[in-house]
C-alpha cells in the first residue's frame, strides 16, 4: 500500500474518476436492458462488476483524501468524487 501513497494525488483522482465512471456505465447496461429488452441474458454478474469498479474508485478517492499536506483543490475534488460515487452506489443498490 505504500506504493499507492507515494503516487501523485492528481493522477490518483484521475484513476478514481475512470474507475468510477466505468463502473457507473457498466451498472447502467443491465438497467437499460431491463427496460428495452435488448438481450435475453442474465446480466446480474455485469452489475456486480460495475459495483466493484465503483467501490475501487471510491477507495482510491478516500485514499487521496486521507493524505497529509494535500492542496485544497485536490481535497475538494476528492470530496466531490466520494460524494458522487457514494450516491451512485446507493442508487444501484436500491434499483437492483
Amino acid at each position: 500500500m505504500s506504493r499507492w501513497m507515494e503516487k501523485d494525488p492528481g493522477m490518483l483522482l484521475k484513476r478514481s474518476f475512470l474507475f468510477g465512471i466505468t463502473g457507473i456505465i457498466v451498472c447502467l447496461l443491465p438497467l437499460f436492458n431491463s427496460y428495452f429488452n435488448i438481450l435475453s441474458l442474465p446480466l446480474g454478474p455485469i452489475n456486480g462488476i460495475g459495483i466493484a469498479l465503483q467501490l475501487f474508485g471510491l477507495s482510491i478517492a478516500v485514499l487521496v483524501l486521507r493524505r497529509r499536506k494535500l492542496e485544497e483543490v485536490l481535497k475538494d475534488r476528492a470530496k466531490k468524487m466520494i460524494l458522487i460515487l457514494a450516491v451512485a452506489l446507493v442508487y444501484f443498490f436500491i434499483v437492483n
